[in-house]
């Protein structure tokens, strides 16, 4: 069954990887790494398909801020505290929130819709999503390409002792959403910023 996986995977590699770009990212482009390791993919033309993968997802994400406000106040109602602190990391650092935006943990997809329900320039964005998502995809397959090795022998750790690696993961990320869940709370439920 694995191989099955694996070998689907190689054939559609790259449909896959661009689809996947656009619905979240990290997973798919180390996947893309260590394949690029492997000699199952080009490594640039991975980086290159992760990148617009990754730039079209946030330009959805965008105009669906733009384009659709009652659907947003709607669908993301529970959700107010992180469009509020969108809002306030827009406000205080301008654009290199959009450049950095794809590593906030729980706030990627927030933010583009955050920014698209203001006035911000949508050219602007686009270019700043454009440039953000090359250097996301070229650093993160990069590295997963360039510790291939490290990371085939962590995969075949875990495989084994999956006893172990499934609680200290879940206690990782258990730990990052505790952190940002915390970050949001912060933020008065009522902030609005005008657009």
């Amino acid at each position: 069954m694995t191989e099955l996986l694996i070998g689907f995977l190689k054939e559609y590699s790259y449909p896959i990887l661009f689809l996947w770009s656009i619905m979240e990212g990290e997973t798919g482009l180390v996947m893309a790494g260590i394949f690029s390791h492997t000699g199952d993919m080009n490594l640039w033309l991975s980086i290159l398909v992760a990148g617009l993968g990754g730039f079209t997802g946030d330009m959805i994400w965008f105009y669906v801020g733009r384009r659709n406000r009652a659907y947003v106040y709607r669908k993301f109602k529970d959700q107010r505290r992180k469009f509020a602190l969108a809002h306030l990391l827009l406000k205080k650092y301008g654009w290199p929130i959009i450049f950095i935006q794809r590593y906030l943990y729980g706030m990627r997809t927030v933010i583009p819709i955050a920014i698209g329900m203001t006035r911000y320039s949508a050219s602007k964005f686009m270019l700043i999503n454009f440039l953000s998502a090359m250097v996301w995809a070229a650093m993160t397959i990069l590295l997963a390409w360039y510790f291939g090795e490290e990371i085939l022998h962590i995969l075949h750790w875990a495989k084994e002792y999956w006893y172990i690696a499934l609680p200290t993961g879940g206690i990782i990320a258990g730990g990052i959403f505790f952190y940002f869940h915390r970050a949001t709370r912060k933020i008065p439920n009522g902030h609005r910023r005008s657009s």
